[in-house]
């Protein structure tokens, strides 16, 4: 394991154009060494091929859709940073990002995962008056933002999936993401959850703005997409003996640190996901 590497861990699902903008930006933006883990999961298109043109890159390829959280625990394992980056295939980072991001990591200790801010994310990281109108003016705004907010950030309740970083060290202590929530949706809760137990902290780094598309690989908008996310919810809320329904849960929300203050002892044979 490199002291130095991190691993980017990116899902892929399909959806083609949005995986090439993915990787081209992550390409001409990143400034420190990384890794490709790309998992593909059961893609018809040209993916794969795609994917094993992209130097120093490993390619795991699923016949099926094995979902998100099993999906990132195949790409943790396969890592071979001190880092690892979950990030949605379905972003575009912008310049300095990675750094920017590891800049938190060395600075406060306690913290376990970092996430930018985004256009389309959860509130607690949404930037609602983002101004560029094209992608051709993305790199110019994020930049101008990073300025204004160099070195400014805020400690979360959760954060959201389309980009983490954390050290390996973390998954160490507290395993990968739980695969019950299949295919996608509350894992990401779930992991900060456990991530908190532990005695991490979160942290959101307002220098640095991700774009995001949006369900740009899982079809975000249909009605399989939000029946799935309310079956997540329901297990989600037997895990955590959360008192609200699944329903108020998916489009309510409901408050992380609830779970955190109650559970007081960070338990291994509950709190922690095998890979």
């Amino acid at each position: 394991m490199s002291d130095s590497l991190t691993s980017i861990v990116v899902l892929t699902k399909d959806r083609l154009d949005l995986t090439k903008r993915c990787v081209e930006s992550v390409l001409r933006n990143t400034d420190i060494p990384f890794e490709w883990i790309f998992v593909d999961n059961g893609s018809k298109d040209n993916t794969i091929e795609y994917l094993q043109t992209v130097e120093n890159a490993k390619v795991v390829q699923n016949s099926e859709n094995k979902g998100f959280a099993a999906g990132c625990n195949q790409g943790i394992v396969a890592a071979s940073g001190k880092y690892i980056v979950l990030l949605n295939n379905d972003t575009v980072v912008t310049p300095g990002w990675l750094s920017k991001l590891h800049f938190w990591l060395k600075r406060i200790p306690s913290i376990g995962i970092v996430g930018p801010v985004s256009n389309f994310v959860a509130p607690i990281q949404r930037v609602d008056d983002a101004v560029y109108q094209s992608l051709e003016e993305l790199d110019a705004y994020a930049e101008k933002r990073s300025l204004l907010f160099k070195e400014k950030g805020f400690y979360p309740h959760r954060l959201t999936g389309l980009c983490m970083l954390f050290p390996v060290e973390l998954v160490n202590r507290i395993g990968g993401m739980d695969e019950r929530f299949f295919p996608g949706n509350y894992e990401d809760d779930d992991f900060c959850i456990r991530a908190r137990i532990s005695g991490y902290t979160l942290w959101v780094a307002q220098d640095v703005f991700i774009h995001h598309e949006g369900h740009g690989t899982f079809g975000g908008r249909d009605i399989t997409y939000k029946l799935s996310s309310l079956k997540n919810a329901e297990k989600f809320r037997q895990k955590w003996s959360i008192g609200r329904s699944a329903f108020e849960i998916d489009q309510c929300g409901y408050n992380p640190s609830d779970i955190v203050t109650r559970e007081v002892h960070f338990i291994p044979a509950r709190h922690v996901e095998k890979l």
